[in-house]
């Protein structure tokens, strides 16, 4: 049966859509700040000689090419936004664990909206210092590296003195931050999550080159067709996957009493709580990714002096090796389960059933419903989790049979696409549907004045 959410949705038609307004606004309001990032990418760091470190960059692969991927071709082109919004990721993974620990974050956390404010704040601060650290590592890395164009050697920066070290680090710094406060007004001004929209145009933006690849390898029979096939099946069956996981619930039924209005009573009323299969989204994989650059970074600013241990870090974190495809999985459950209880509290779910005299046939309000609660969120987190660890590691491990395939077409990829998309397309069919309802609202009053 379905919903009076669902039937509104079926009516839904572009006349409807014309007459949102502030819809609209929304939507040109989001597709102008893309553009923005778009452009951002092509501006290149000032004393940085783009050919040089392009064909620099070439020659790498491993975690470069998946950080590559999430700055939408940033990284290669050494960009003002080269580093993206990978250092905001890893500052919340910091203050989110850390408010898990610490009791004084805790608090804070627990104010409401002021608390919220707050966080964000500390948030912004650890991203400054991870950015500030990132970007030098980055000036490190380049500033004694050579290119070559057109077969001649030609060092990548020009002057690498004290001032480019400078101008590289604050350049990257505030490009980090640029898109922080832009992912922030897409999130209040425009539709979707600003954050996943800046990586979600990043890969779609990257997207065609890969096909483009992938058909090239093919006529140069580095990839036979029967392969480019079956990787183009597989990713179709990928996203039809995704969207049937990301639309799976297990719906608790929620029993209300009966209560007196007037002289009469009213029947009891039932309702459902809905508890998405992949409650954490798309945040497992980003924030596993962003903390497999980690080691890759340490190494590449210290450069040939690094300690061994760390290069053997480094080479067993590439994709493609046991250890990472281990260390992947294993983050992907922990981020999982981490973020399922930070944005869902079964505690404060019992505390509002009871509040309004709802309850779970055969279970207590207050506690037990609690209890009953996270037990069947835990098991369905354990689905969403092996769902999304599959989805991530099966085109790996494609990879791993022949290094040809792009990356682009990864499962990571496409997760963060189909997942951006449906929450967007969420978010389009909730204002639509409120502005259906505040135009039913005010014919029902033109109607009452006229009776």
């Amino acid at each position: 049966m379905t919903s009076a959410a669902e039937q509104f949705a079926s009516n839904l038609s572009l006349s409807n859509f014309a007459k949102a307004d502030e819809l609209k606004k929304r939507l040109l309001f989001t597709l102008g700040a893309l553009i923005v990032y778009r452009i951002g990418t092509y501006i290149p760091v000032p004393g940085v000689n783009p050919s040089a470190f392009a064909e620099l960059f070439g020659n790498q692969q491993g975690l470069l090419q998946t950080f590559n991927l999430f700055s939408g071709g940033a990284t290669e082109r050494m960009a003002i936004f080269a580093l993206n919004i990978m250092p905001y990721i890893s500052a919340s993974i910091i203050m989110q664990m850390m408010t898990a620990v610490v009791p004084s974050l805790e608090a804070v956390k627990k104010e409401g909206e002021a608390g919220r404010r707050q966080i964000n704040q500390y948030t912004r601060y650890v991203t400054v210092a991870l950015a500030t650290l990132q970007g030098y590592f980055i000036a490190a890395t380049i500033a004694g590296s050579q290119g070559s164009i057109g077969g001649i050697t030609v060092p990548v920066v020009a002057n690498p003195g004290p001032f480019f070290y400078v101008t590289t680090v604050v350049t990257l710094v505030g490009g980090v931050m640029f898109l922080v406060w832009l992912g922030e007004q897409i999130t209040a001004r425009g539709i979707g999550n600003g954050i996943s929209l800046i990586i979600f145009a990043g890969i779609i933006a990257e997207l065609p080159r890969a096909a483009a690849g992938l058909l090239a390898s093919g006529r140069s029979n580095a990839i036979g067709a029967p392969l480019i096939i079956g990787v183009l099946l597989m990713a179709v069956g990928l996203v039809a996957f995704v969207v049937f996981m990301e639309r799976s619930q297990r719906r608790l039924l929620i029993q209300y009493p009966r209560r007196q209005q007037g002289n009469g009573m009213t029947q009891g009323e039932k309702s459902h709580l809905p508890l998405k299969i992949n409650t954490a989204g798309v945040i497992p994989p980003i924030f596993a990714s962003s903390l497999l650059f980690l080691p890759a970074t340490a190494s590449g600013a210290i450069g040939a002096d690094a300690p061994m241990w760390l290069q053997d870090l480094v080479g067993s974190l590439q994709p493609g090796h046991w250890i990472h495809m281990i260390l992947y999985a294993v983050l992907i459950f922990f981020f999982c389960f981490l973020y399922t209880s930070i944005v869902f509290n079964p505690q404060d779910t019992a505390d509002n059933l009871k509040k309004y005299g709802g309850y779970i046939q055969g279970y207590r309000p207050g506690a037990r419903t609690a209890d009953y609660i996270d037990y069947v969120l835990t098991r369905i987190t354990v689905i969403g989790a092996l769902y999304i660890t599959a989805v991530c590691l099966v085109p790996e491990i494609l990879r791993m049979q022949n290094s040809a395939i792009p990356i682009y077409l990864g499962g990571t990829s496409l997760l963060i696409v189909v997942t951006v998309t449906l929450d967007t397309v969420q978010q389009i069919q909730g204002h639509l549907l409120a502005q259906q309802y505040e135009s039913l609202i005010k014919k029902s009053k033109l109607r009452g004045a006229r009776r």
